[in-house]
């Protein structure tokens, strides 16, 4: 029974685990390690933590696996590549994961996908002259969700956002593990901390998740991201994709040509773009090295097929068995529940209330984040800039309104309750 050691474990992690452990007892030997995702310290000695486990693990695992974007995923790759498990180097989970170097790969595997772009050290910006078109996006080379990414409608904005306190404060201490990666497997003169400046993409944004045994990458399948009429914000990723078999395969074949362009092996991906109906182009907006821990009971909602399934073969160094509509569901969803003005949570549910929520779809996932008393303000550092995520909802349906259906008595038997904040 191959032995599996989960690094820097999220909460999806922990919640996709436990809701489906027919995926894995009696076949899979689980183990998590410490700290988790959500209680990593900025001071961890992550090099350290990299060593000792290379040094006390040998022997004692047959696989590592994290699903943690920051620092989880370098880790692993770091400390299984070490003691000669299934991974590629770390130094490919970097390069795709540092927005900077990552476009500069794109562009010369994929120029036609790949935005302009051009990246600013806000230390630099006064000898700095911006060629990117505008408007432009701009975020930092090493994000966390959407948190200070922005759209810039003309030099002077670009300028003030990366002035803001909030920027230098992101790069001081939010991003010290991260340059210490950096300087171990990408080099001293890389820098961890720089923004990216980049051409905006328009039409309708999707995911193509994933996956690399030894060399070959295989697509799993292409989601939906639903957003926010007025903020953009995402409130839906729905699976499968609406889009046209057509450009659907077309999605699949990028996204597995930029994992075959990063050299990623024995990993999950999943590439976000926009494709433009207008245009009929696909702009690449990034490529993440990892599963994706959200949508991991999607496909098998719809396929049969678990993404969490798929990660534990592939950390154990084999190639996994796919199928695709074998599941219970004609589509699936994952809902990120949001409040768009300053709201104090009044109510939310505890843990009886989530499982009779749970209980009204088969297979339905509530990740709740709310508690009564919560203030739910701060929308630039607890989410994307325009709202406050409060829980997630993923549930299956069929494809006409069913989906939507089963999410709405879900979440009013959840009796979530805001009122406005004052003060």
């Amino acid at each position: 029974m191959p032995r599996i050691r989960i690094v820097f474990p999220t909460a999806w992690d922990r919640q996709q685990l436990e809701a489906r452990p027919e995926l894995w007892r009696g076949e899979f030997d689980l183990s998590f390690a410490t700290p988790a995702d959500a209680d990593t310290p900025d001071d961890l000695d992550v090099l350290t933590w990299i060593d000792a486990a290379v040094a006390g693990w040998r022997g004692e695992v047959d696989g590592v696996l994290s699903s943690s974007d920051y620092p989880g995923i370098a880790v692993a790759a770091a400390v299984a590549h070490a003691l000669g498990l299934p991974a590629g180097p770390p130094d490919t989970i970097m390069r795709a994961a540092h927005k900077g170097l990552a476009r500069a790969v794109q562009a010369e595997a994929l120029p036609e996908a790949t935005p302009a772009f051009q990246v600013l050290d806000p230390d630099r910006l006064d000898d700095t002259a911006l060629t990117v078109p505008m408007p432009c996006f701009v975020k930092p080379a090493k994000g966390c969700f959407s948190v200070l990414a922005k759209r810039c409608d003309d030099e002077a904005a670009v300028r003030a956002f990366l002035e803001d306190p909030f920027v230098a404060e992101y790069r001081t201490y939010y991003l010290r593990i991260y340059r210490e990666l950096v300087a171990r497997y990408l080099g001293a003169d890389v820098d961890g901390t720089v923004f990216v400046a980049e051409e905006m993409l328009r039409g309708r944004m999707v995911t193509v998740e994933g996956w690399v045994a030894d060399a070959e990458p295989h697509a799993l399948g292409v989601v939906d991201s639903l957003r926010h009429a007025r903020t953009g914000s995402f409130v839906g990723f729905r699976y499968p994709s609406v889009l046209p078999a057509s450009v659907q395969q077309r999605l699949e074949a990028t996204a597995c040509r930029l994992a075959a362009a990063f050299g990623l092996r024995w990993t999950m991906f999943n590439a976000e773009f926009f494709y433009d109906p207008d245009t009929d182009r696909i702009g690449t907006v990034e490529v993440n090295p990892r599963l994706c821990g959200q949508f991991a009971d999607l496909y098998e909602k719809v396929d049969g097929v678990h993404g969490y399934r798929i990660a534990l073969e592939l950390a154990a160094g084999r190639v996994p068995r796919v199928a695709r509509g074998a599941g219970p569901f004609e589509a699936a969803a994952s809902y990120p529940l949001r409040v768009f003005e300053p709201v104090v949570c009044a109510a939310a549910p505890d843990t009886d209330a989530i499982a009779a929520a749970r209980a009204l779809v088969p297979q339905t996932l509530v990740w709740n984040e709310a508690h009564a008393g919560d203030r739910l303000t701060d929308f630039a550092r607890g989410d994307d800039g325009h709202s406050y995520r409060y829980a997630v909802v993923n549930v299956g349906g069929d494809a006409a309104g069913g989906l939507e259906r089963n999410r709405d008595r879900v979440v009013e038997r959840l009796g979530y309750r805001f009122e406005p904040a004052t003060g």
